[in-house]
């Protein structure tokens, strides 16, 4: 090499290192501003074929499959599959592995809902683990502490704190985990949690969005005598666990939780107890006394979740099934049934199909839609343990006649009302799908509910409380009632669609609060009624409507398109980006007649007697990944 050559290199080695002493190369995230370099301005290229906004083609597989929120999460599942490990080891070990990339939406302190498909029986069976009540948490406790129910205000989360440790209820989700493993699984948390565990040792480098929601809230300290001034401060041990160097980290930066590896390694090595009975448990005690919380040893060591029944309802051949009270999920079922029974009715002569997505009848006909639906599951939701006689008005409320009654009370040309109250419109969660090649299949919806839940977070085991309590009412007279034990109204919903004719079945879910619901039923109108595939379907722009204060968020391309419109006929509608509509997550199986029935063999390497499809929404980080 010529001399002046290697002067030259060592030049450009000299500027790099000068550069990268400064700044990271490439990192920028065009959140930034005037900071932001030239590419933010660029437009979008072109697919080759098909639908060109679609972002990216639907992944295929035939030997296992999942979709979720996180590469990292996507790989880990997989990992557990490719080594002989079923759909429910995948789905457990991609939600570990979330618990420590994705604290603000999930963590073992919070809830956790599954539908899992086995395919031997070809039954559906549907988890609640979700969180009850701490044994001192009354109306009377919480109103000594300064929380009243404001009459005007009726619905779920009237009165109660939203953050801090009196919002936290007994955790479900780490004895889910391990329910689901011990009956439907095929490993033990020694194998599915090692990936979590790994990482939250080794770190890892945060994603774009991951980072973007990474903001601890500032709503922790001990409770005041008036809530409007209450839980400024934030937990110091959150601070510790979840930011570097006391600092919100930033996409790229590496990543490391030690606490929250020594809560998954005690998990693998004691199972569910280390965490209901053991020295997790006594963690939790010790911080809820600190802070003012009610939480006993005894309500940890007492909790259980149950199997449950979902609720099903037909939409055009295909079977919804949703997860039954305190889950919201129902109202999918029933605003598929007002579409379904409505549409020719107030637009004779057309369907949602005719109409299309350019249309803004189609848009206000399912946000009608949408209204009556959430109208009656706020006014009726809560734990069904304490509310008798709730699953027969979820029947009557889910029923096609239900729906054809309600026809009339959609205008074709004008926006109606909602009654005044208050619906969650906030929630922070992580769903995944997974398959594998036994035809087994896991729709799965795992949460803190608002971002960090509670914002305390457990000293020597990294992870957070959840504030799901926030959702329950101080109004003695609500179904949703706070009282020791009871589950409150709870916004999770997973989802699975199946078409019997057909043979297909997809596991599928949108997260994000009040979202989930509405989200749902329109993924399904896109795919039933539109054509979409999985992909496409989470591409398209959604809207999210808010049953109070009775705003329609529209994502802004949607929003140049019909929002006009849509003002003139009444409705009160604002341009969002995709932060607040969720996320999709989805898998599809198409049998083909031609493929063997899959071998029962736990050993077996035969693939699925058929395909699966997925899609992973482009509002997150994730992806789909198949083998």
């Amino acid at each position: 090499m010529k001399k002046h050559t290697r002067i030259g290199l060592a030049v450009i080695g000299l500027c790099l290192s000068a550069v990268a002493a400064d700044a990271q190369l490439f990192t920028s995230t065009c959140n930034d501003g005037a900071a932001n370099p030239p590419a933010c301005a660029a437009v979008h290229g072109d697919r080759a074929d098909g639908w060109m906004a679609q972002g990216r083609s639907e992944v295929m597989g035939r030997n296992g499959i999942i979709a979720t929120s996180q590469p990292l999460a996507a790989q880990a599942g997989l990992e557990i599959m490719r080594k002989g490990g079923n759909a429910v080891d995948a789905a457990v070990a991609a939600a570990a592995v979330l618990n420590l990339i994705e604290p603000m939406n999930v963590g073992m302190g919070g809830d956790l809902f599954a539908i899992i498909y086995t395919a031997k029986d070809h039954k559906l069976h549907v988890l609640n683990a979700s969180g009850k009540a701490p044994s001192g948490e009354t109306i009377a406790f919480l109103n000594s502490k300064g929380y009243r129910v404001d009459p005007a205000n009726w619905g779920p989360g009237s009165g109660m704190p939203q953050r801090g440790i009196l919002a936290a209820t007994v955790p479900g989700a780490a004895w889910g985990w391990q329910e689901v493993l011990d009956k439907y699984g095929t490993r033990t948390f020694k194998d599915v949690l090692e990936p979590a565990a790994t990482y939250a040792e080794q770190g890892v480098p945060l994603t774009e969005r991951a980072a973007f929601d990474w903001r601890l809230p500032d709503a922790i300290g001990p409770v005041a005598s008036d809530p409007a001034n209450c839980c400024t401060t934030v937990d110091p041990d959150s601070v510790r666990a979840w930011y570097i160097n006391g600092k919100q980290p930033r996409a790229g930066q590496i990543f490391r939780n030690p606490d929250l590896a020594k809560a998954f390694r005690l998990l693998q090595a004691q199972g569910r107890d280390a965490f209901y009975k053991g020295d997790i448990a006594k963690a939790i005690v010790a911080k809820e006394r600190a802070l003012g919380g009610t939480m006993t040893l005894q309500d940890l060591a007492d909790y259980k979740g149950e199997w449950v029944e979902p609720v099903l309802s037909d939409y055009k051949g295909f079977t919804l099934a949703e997860l039954p009270p305190p889950s919201q999920g129902f109202a999918a079922n029933e605003m598929l049934n007002i579409l379904a029974a409505c549409t020719a009715k107030v637009y004779p002569g057309q369907t949602l199909a005719s109409l299309g997505p350019k249309d803004a009848r189609y848009w206000h006909l399912v946000v009608e839609a949408k209204k009556l639906a959430y109208a009656d599951m706020i006014a009726v939701n809560a734990d069904p343990n304490f509310s008798p006689g709730l699953k027969d008005k979820v029947k009557v409320l889910t029923s096609a006649s239900h729906a054809q009654s309600l026809c009339g009370r959609i205008d074709p040309a004008k926006a109606s009302v909602t009654r005044p109250g208050r619906a969650d419109g906030a929630g922070d969660t992580i769903v995944l799908s997974t398959a594998d090649r036994w035809g087994n299949m896991v729709s799965w919806v795992n949460s803190n509910f608002s971002g960090f839940g509670s914002g305390v977070t457990v000293p020597g085991y990294g992870f957070f409380l959840h504030n799901r309590g926030g959702l329950f009412s101080l109004d003695p007279k609500s179904p949703n009632a706070i009282v020791p034990h009871k589950r409150p109204f709870n916004t999770l919903a997973a989802a699975f669609l199946m078409h019997d004719a057909s043979g297909q079945r997809m596991a599928f879910q949108l997260m994000g609060g009040d979202m989930q619901a509405q989200g749902h039923a329109q993924m399904v109108v896109n795919m039933v009624d539109l054509g979409a595939n999985l992909q496409a379907s989470t591409d398209m722009a959604r809207f999210r409507h808010e049953q109070v204060p009775n705003l329609l968020s529209m994502e802004s391309p949607l929003y140049d398109l019909v929002g006009a419109k849509l003002k003139a006929m009444g409705h009160k509608v604002v341009a969002v980006n995709g932060a607040i509509v969720g996320g999709f997550q989805a898998v599809l199986f198409t049998p083909d007649p031609k493929e063997a029935a899959p071998n029962p063999s736990p050993t077996s390497q035969q693939p699925v007697n058929g395909m699966y499809r997925a899609g992973s929404d482009h509002r997150k980080d994730g992806q789909a990944s198949a083998w």
